[in-house]
């Protein structure tokens, strides 16, 4: 799964789609064909991460690397990125465990 599929995932246990596309402002199928082709774009990427309150100019770029085709140096980037996604990613989940309803 890739990064940002992984950060969709983590907003998906907070709000729905419909709620997500609604207040980022996306087409209603936006995010279900983001989720289907497993490919996010920058942009949205981005807005997720700021309403996550992460830092949304690292995942567009961790978006933009995902788009590229596999080089050595995108690959030196993926895996640099990879790395700080991962403790973002952590740092959600125990942000918002609280709020999970576990039924």
């Amino acid at each position: 799964m890739s990064e940002t599929m992984k950060l969709l995932k983590s907003a998906l246990e907070i709000k729905t789609i419909p709620q997500w596309t609604k207040e980022l402002g996306l087409s209603r199928d936006s995010l279900y064909t983001a989720k289907t082709r497993e490919h996010l774009s920058p942009a949205i990427a981005g807005a997720i991460a700021e309403k996550l309150g992460f830092d949304a100019i690292k995942w567009i770029a961790v978006a933009a690397l995902e788009s590229e085709k596999d080089s050595a140096c995108s690959l030196r980037m993926k895996r640099k990125f990879g790395k700080i996604t991962a403790l973002y990613l952590c740092n959600l989940f125990v942000a918002y465990l609280p709020r999970l309803s576990w039924r």
